[in-house]
């Protein structure tokens, strides 16, 4: 797979303040623990506890709730980072005018087997990225809500059980974004100037030059 066009290599800062590199990283681990956790897990349910892995899953859960939420409040303050707007497209007829745009950009070029340059300010990453950012907002919200409500039964009606089946469901959409989301950011790596250390280190990281 080969890049659109070849871009002359420029050093670089990464976008992406501390402290948001930080909360990424940490929901990133979250998410992932959380995820395999959930394979091997048994359910406290009917008078017995949890094995092992329920109680990492559980406690998790709690921190990549506390995660998300410091990462909104990052979000709202942070100054330097991709803006709110191109995160959440979904009330603008001109950024969803935009992220169109970007939609057929990346088809047409995927259909050729190319990458398009990376873009930082990319309407369709960024939005990717926003419904990533509500996704897990939803699932940690699902999870910790059902840790002080479960009656130990995951199956219950009402509350309970509406609860679980978001979680549940939500689940399975999370393991589709991380599968996609983490296979893209490699493919980006590895065939256009996009750095994946520049959203990991904690210091500074230079652009590659872009493979042609």
């Amino acid at each position: 797979m080969q890049t659109e066009e070849h871009q002359t290599p420029i050093a670089a800062t990464s976008r992406h303040n501390l402290p948001t590199r930080l909360v990424h990283a940490g929901l990133a681990l979250a998410v992932v623990t959380q995820l395999l956790t959930s394979l091997v897990l048994q359910p406290a349910e009917d008078g017995h506890a949890g094995n092992f892995w329920f109680e990492i899953h559980e406690y998790g859960g709690l921190s990549a709730f506390a995660l998300i939420v410091l990462f909104w409040i990052v979000l709202t303050a942070r100054r330097r980072g991709t803006p709110a707007g191109l995160l959440f497209p979904w009330v603008s007829g001109e950024r969803l005018s935009a992220l169109w745009s970007d939609i057929v950009r990346y088809a047409g070029a995927l259909r050729r087997l190319r990458l398009p340059p990376h873009d930082d300010a990319s309407p369709l990453a960024s939005a990717v990225h926003g419904l990533g950012i509500l996704l897990i907002t939803a699932m940690a919200t699902s999870g910790t809500l059902y840790y002080f409500i479960g009656n130990g039964n995951p199956d219950a009606g009402g509350l309970v059980g509406a609860t679980m089946f978001v979680h549940r469901t939500l689940a399975n959409l999370a393991w589709a974004y991380l599968i996609g989301h983490a296979s893209m950011a490699v493919l980006q790596h590895l065939f256009t100037d996009f750095n994946l250390r520049g959203m990991w280190s904690l210091h500074t990281a230079p652009k590659k030059e872009a493979t042609k």
